[in-house]
C-alpha cells in the first residue's frame, strides 16, 4: 500500500508531518507492505517555519499510489497557477483514496477533483477558497466516496483515520488514535475523531 504526502516548499509543518507520523504506525505494526512517501516537486523543501525536509520521491510518483494526502502551506495559490507542477498532478478518484487539509482543498478543487462536493478548510484559506468555487461547508472533515478534506492544522487526525479505516478497517484505525491520543482522555479522544469519521465510512458503505 503506497500513500503520498503532497508537500510543497512552504509546507504546514503539521499537515505533511503530522499525518506522516500517524500513517506510520501502521508499517510500524509489522505491515511491510505499507509505505508512506512525502512526495515533493523537487529534492528539497522548506517549511513556513523554516524547517528543510528531503522528498521521498517526486510528485508524478502520486499517480501511482493507492492514496494521496495533499496538505497545505503559504504558497498554494501560486503552485495552483504553475502547470509544470500542476501537469504532474494525475490524480484519480475513481482509482485512489484523495484527502486534502486546509488550502490543499483548493488544489483539488484546481484539479476538478471536487466537482460540486461539499468541502473543509482553515478558517485563513476559506475567503478565497469559496471564491474558487468550491462548496466550503463549516465542519472540520467531510467525505464523499473516493474524496475527504479537512479544516485546520489539528484535523490531520481525521483524514489519517479515514484513510486508515478505508484502507486497513476501522478498528486499525482506533489503535492508531488510541497511540497517539493524550493519557487520561484516550477514549474519548479516540471516539471524538471517529466520531467525525465513520458516518462517512457508513454512506461510502451502503453506496457500494
Amino acid at each position: 500500500m503506497h500513500i503520498a504526502i503532497l508537500t510543497f516548499d512552504g509546507f504546514n509543518d503539521l499537515d505533511s508531518l503530522v499525518a506522516f507520523g500517524m500513517l506510520n504506525r501502521i508499517a510500524l505494526l509489522g505491515d511491510r507492505d505499507w509505505r508512506v512517501r512525502i512526495a515533493c516537486p523537487t529534492p528539497r523543501v522548506t517549511s513556513m517555519n523554516g524547517l528543510t525536509i528531503d522528498a521521498h520521491e517526486d510528485l508524478s510518483a502520486a499517480a501511482q499510489a493507492d492514496a494521496v494526502l495533499i496538505g497545505s502551506g503559504m504558497k498554494t495559490r501560486e503552485i495552483a497557477n504553475t502547470p509544470a507542477i500542476m501537469g504532474q498532478l494525475r490524480l484519480d478518484p475513481a482509482r485512489q483514496l484523495l484527502a486534502a487539509q486546509c488550502s490543499g482543498t483548493f488544489l483539488l478543487g484546481r484539479l476538478g477533483l471536487l466537482d460540486g462536493l461539499p468541502a473543509c478548510t482553515d478558517l485563513t484559506s476559506k475567503p478565497w477558497v469559496v471564491e474558487s468555487g468550491v462548496n466550503v461547508i463549516d465542519q472540520p472533515f467531510v467525505a464523499r466516496g473516493n474524496v475527504a478534506t479537512a479544516g485546520g492544522c489539528l484535523a490531520s487526525q481525521y483524514l489519517v483515520a479515514w484513510l486508515i479505516a478505508r484502507l486497513k478497517g476501522v478498528e486499525q484505525a482506533r489503535e492508531v488514535l488510541h497511540y497517539f491520543a493524550p493519557v487520561g482522555e484516550k477514549q474519548v479522544y479516540v471516539e471524538r475523531a471517529l466520531g467525525h469519521v465513520t458516518p462517512y465510512l457508513a454512506s461510502q458503505a451502503m453506496a457500494a
